[in-house]
């Protein structure tokens, strides 16, 4: 077994590999960029070497310096994580020059299965269902969009060494295909240092499907069941689960022998994983195969039992597996809810800066047998910087079916449960959309395709809200919480000469733009509400002034929420749900009804850019008129390039910024006339 092992990357999954690693009494070594100095990975490690500057291309994917922190530390092997060099066939080579074992699979697959045009040649050869497309090299933009007319539209642009949704597009159209193409080219160029591109036919109504496999070294491949991962946006995953709700057993058998074909027939061995594409009647079609561990792993992991960086780590020092294809048992349901650094609210635009708070939910089993586990590698009063992926953590959560309710539906209210337990403060994030995604029906009914987002949030994500029983939830919570900010003001300020101060007992409350009156009376469970149209509930809860977030019981519904202070408002966040509430006398809320509303600043002749990132280009001229949907500017943030196109017809009176300035949120590009 090896004694030390050098972890090829940063972020959450080097803090995963290291824990598996710890586990096995294995010494670890990071290694950070300048911008990682203080990251969390670094100093969960035993040993920690630097090796460069903050953009990728210019320390973590550079092979020569990975190597010399393996020579300094003395490390036998190496994790490559996912990202970064995990499919790169040279790093693997030179490690084998080296000396040095890889913790991952044999050269020869990785540049067969990592190169997605030879991997879908290979794929048809094997007898793997494949879809339609041109696998060839395509020069420019021209040839680009003569292929995809040939294939017909809708197709997916793809970077042939990409991964994680870089270096992929959409076209629908002739330009689309154009700037798809090009756009395609630089972000596989600036992630994988390999800008080749391939064509095929997108699937319309697909749902994205994949096969964990795990092999040794000794001729054994096994399948370890699936994982869904339709709920995209922009082709990046963003909630997976294991087991599928869409596949029959049949299906599930025939996908996993051949992802265990296809793996036998390059020899592979560690863990994989073979993606397909399937339609609405369960035909299903290879899209990729990665050659290294998946980010939205845990979840095979929770219904499998099976530890994956384990497994991989002892394929590597050349162990047999201890376990054969019907020893794989699928037990329960597993999710998986990716946490980005990226604002719902902006279109999912990139967010950075300063974890001010960072709280997640306690991990371990619960007490109905719930397990909640966070993979992360971030922590309250760190950096989100602006030059990696914008993944902050993955909240995972497992569930067995519980009194008659299916185990699906047990973990999606335990991940609702877990989510609104989640605190994140200083960036702007995804925990509302997520939220809301596990509340969604057709979420909940397993009636999910990759198009889920596209067509359930067809404007983009404004929030949730609330119905006529989370408004009359989150009014109680409001007033309960009024009531503790008035008790502490009494205790402060005890009497007035002879009059001792009183606290009201009747409210209303202004919530989504309706009041709700409420009268509340002592009673041994906490407090009765009584609501106007004569409802009465019974609510408790543990919030004291000053904290952030608190658990409060209404009508026996147990609520966790997050609470906020603003001037004489009440921020609560709930489900999804992010509303500022009033609480005041009938007096005072009579008297509001009065004041008049604040508009909004016009800013309808200003692009102002939506998230910080780096001017890459200026499409237009100063004195050009643009049309609707012309593209203006490009900025690029956490690996991703965003054009920012013209919303009406108009002039460009004035171009703000230069070509390589570095942006703010809501910084000027341009001014219209």
């Amino acid at each position: 077994m090896f004694k030390k092992i050098l972890i090829a990357n940063r972020g959450e999954i080097a803090c995963r590999v290291i824990k598996t690693a710890r586990k096995m009494g294995i010494a670890t070594v990071a290694v950070y960029s300048d911008a990682d100095a203080e990251a969390l990975h670094v100093t969960m490690a035993d040993e920690a070497v630097h090796i460069g500057p903050a953009p990728s291309n210019q320390s973590y994917i550079v092979i020569e310096n990975i190597l010399d922190a393996i020579r300094r530390t003395g490390a036998d092997a190496v994790h490559p994580g996912y990202g970064f060099l995990s499919e790169n066939a040279t790093f693997a080579e030179a490690l084998e020059k080296e000396g040095v074992a890889f913790i991952g699979p044999p050269v020869g697959a990785i540049q067969a299965m990592g190169d997605k045009i030879t991997s879908k040649k290979l794929a048809q050869e094997a007898g793997v269902s494949t879809v339609p497309g041109h696998m060839g090299l395509i020069a420019d933009a021209d040839e680009a969009v003569a292929i995809a007319s040939s294939i017909g539209y809708p197709v997916m642009i793809k970077a042939s060494a990409g991964g994680g949704g870089k270096g992929m597009r959409i076209a629908w159209n002739d330009m689309e295909a154009r700037e798809g193409f090009q756009s395609s080219k630089n972000e596989a160029k600036a992630s994988f240092g390999d800008d080749r591109i391939f064509i095929e036919k997108f699937v319309t109504q697909p749902r994205h499907i994949e096969i964990q496999v795990l092999g040794d070294q000794h001729g054994t491949v096994l399948y370890l069941g699936e994982r869904e991962c339709s709920i995209q946006r922009r082709n990046q995953k963003v909630i997976e689960e294991a087991p599928s709700p869409f596949l029959d057993a049949a299906t599930r058998k025939a996908m996993g022998e051949q992802a265990v074909a296809l793996s036998k027939a390059v020899g592979y061995f560690s863990a994989g994983t073979v993606e397909f594409i399937v339609d609405g009647d369960r035909n299903f079609y290879f899209l990729e195969m990665n050659t290294r561990l998946q980010v939205e792993h845990p979840v095979t992991e929770l219904i499998t039992g099976i530890d994956l960086v384990e497994q991989m780590i002892r394929v590597a020092s050349g162990e047999k597996l201890s376990f054969g294809q019907d020893d794989v048992k699928l037990n329960g349901w597993a999710i998986e809810s990716r946490l980005y650094a990226e604002d719902p609210y902006r279109n999912f635009l990139p967010s950075i800066g300063r974890l001010s708070r960072y709280r997640p939910p306690a991990e371990g089993v619960t007490s109905d047998g719930t397990i909640v586990r966070n993979d992360t590698g971030v922590f309250e009063g760190g950096e989100i910087s602006m030059y990696y992926d914008p993944m902050v953590a993955k909240l995972c959560i497992w569930a067995p079916e519980k009194e008659g309710t299916p185990a699906r539906l047990a973990a999606i209210d335990a991940m609702s449960a877990a989510l609104d337990d989640f605190e994140v403060e200083g960036i702007g994030h995804n925990l509302p959309f997520l939220s809301a995604v596990m509340q969604h029906d057709r979420f909940r009914s397993g009636n999910i395709t990759t198009a889920f987002i596209a067509e359930e949030f067809p404007d983009g994500f404004h929030g949730v809200e609330p119905d006529a029983a989370s408004a009359v939830k989150l009014a109680v919570v409001a007033t309960l919480v009024h009531q503790a900010v008035q008790a502490r003001a009494v205790q402060i300020s005890g009497t007035i000469g002879n009059h001792r101060r009183v606290i009201g007992k009747d409210w209303v409350v202004t919530l989504a733009g309706q009041d709700v009156a409420v009268t509340l009376d002592a009673c041994a469970e906490g407090t009765l509400v009584k609501l106007a149209d004569g409802t009465v509930l019974t609510a408790a809860g543990d919030w004291t002034p000053g904290q952030s977030h608190a658990t409060f019981l209404v009508d026996g519904a147990v609520m966790g929420v997050k609470i906020y202070l603003v001037g004489t408002a009440i921020r609560l966040r709930w489900r999804g749900i992010d509303q500022r509430v009033h609480v005041r006398s009938p007096r005072v809320a009579d008297l509001a009804r009065l004041m008049p509303k604040k508009r909004p600043p016009d800013t309808s002749k200003l692009l102002l850019c939506p998230m910080p990132g780096v001017l890459t280009s200026i499409s237009v001229l100063e004195g050009e008129t643009v049309e609707a949907g012309q593209a203006l500017a490009t900025v690029e943030a956490m690996k991703m390039e965003n054009t920012l196109r013209a919303e009406r017809r108009g002039t460009v009176k004035r171009v703000a910024v230069e070509t390589g300035a570095s942006l703010a949120v809501d910084e000027v590009i341009m001014e219209f006339e």
